[in-house]
């Protein structure tokens, strides 16, 4: 099989290669439903899984050619004035709709019109304006603000470009339980998309924020740790820690890791009942990182020694009086200096 991917899309479809040798990249025109479409290899050929192929299997026609790639081209403009022509015929009618995007099939027979609305629109008499001007098949299909999304682009709050636009093959389904799931804010602006719906991202790390839940205690549990029982008040489900409000001292919370506590109760709930054992769990002790930091911090200083012992400097003989000859000199530059006389390097002159 070879795996080819179409314009605007993110999924990968399997075509019979029928003994062509395809290679990644290579633009080819493949056989579907709706006619010849041109597509792009994104994997040459490669063995499949039977019960990953969906049936029928269609099959590559033949490698894009010069003239296939005008053809292209050629429908790429007639799309952008298809498209101004819409919306001046939307306008004309009245219609309460927004029209997204504009797709011409390969051999031109059948244009595609995506549009947005509220809720259900006749647009009987817009279907046959614009047969009447482009002498094709003409298809309005109506679509969600998601799927909007995902052929306009964009970039998302995360200042990368949308996930659906990017590399989703379809929408994940998201839930206002995710986000209370991995302890983020409920503020819709914060956890939703620029199309108005939940973040797709949420999905990527909930089955690990499920695995750390199910080894995490609720709050309000009723523990013990290495400095007495106590209640759990917080939880982090990604460090795996949690804060408990000791019964010693409750007026503070001390944090501990997973494995330090003991779950005596998990949840809310009454403490009768509950024998609290005398055995407290061990402390958690991370191992500090100084230990593997140390032998490369004396090795780095070991290598800037200098090989060879500089010669110690010796000092210049004072001479009578306790003065040295440099010290003299300096002195009586800035006197014949001062007075007037003297060359520009400070050597007195000879008078």
């Amino acid at each position: 099989m070879i795996s080819v991917r179409f314009r605007g899309g993110c999924k990968n479809y399997y075509f019979d290669p029928k003994g062509h040798t395809v290679k990644m990249g290579d633009q080819i025109i493949v056989e579907t439903a709706q006619g010849p479409e041109f597509g792009t290899c994104t994997q040459g050929n490669h063995e499949v899984a039977d019960e990953a192929v969906v049936q029928p299997l269609c099959a590559m026609l033949r490698l894009a050619t010069d003239a296939d790639r005008r053809t292209v081209d050629y429908n790429r403009k007639k799309e952008s004035e298809a498209f101004d022509i819409c919306e001046k015929k939307i306008a004309d009618h009245g219609l309460e709709m927004k029209l997204v995007n504009v797709s011409a099939s390969f051999d031109g027979s059948k244009i595609i019109f995506f549009f947005t609305a509220d809720g259900r629109v006749d647009f009987r008499e817009l279907v046959r304006d614009l047969a009447g001007v482009f002498r094709a098949r003409i298809e309005l299909r109506q679509i969600g603000v998601r799927d909007e999304a995902k052929m306009v682009g964009g970039l998302g709050i995360c200042g990368r470009p949308f996930c659906c636009s990017q590399f989703l093959d379809g929408f994940l389904p998201v839930s206002i339980k995710m986000a209370k799931t991995q302890n983020l804010s409920l503020n819709p602006t914060k956890i939703s998309g620029t199309c108005g719906r939940l973040m797709c991202c949420l999905k990527y790390e909930q089955n690990a924020y499920e695995d750390a839940q199910k080894r995490m205690p609720k709050q309000e549990s009723f523990v013990q740790t290495p400095d007495g029982p106590g209640n759990v008040k917080a939880v982090d489900l990604l460090r795996e820690t949690v804060k408990v409000s000791l019964d010693s001292a409750p007026e503070t919370q001390k944090c501990y890791h997973n494995c330090e506590i003991c779950v005596l109760r998990n949840g809310k709930g009454s403490r009768e009942g509950i024998e609290i054992p005398t055995e407290r769990p061990e402390r958690y002790v991370e191992e500090k990182e100084e230990e593997f930091i140390a032998p490369v911090i004396s090795r780095h200083f070991e290598a800037e020694e200098p090989t060879e012992t500089p010669a110690p400097v010796r000092e210049r003989p004072r001479e009578e009086g306790g003065e040295s000859k440099n010290r003299r000199r300096h002195r009586g530059g800035r006197r014949h200096r001062g007075g007037g006389g003297g060359n520009a390097g400070g050597t007195p002159s000879a008078e």
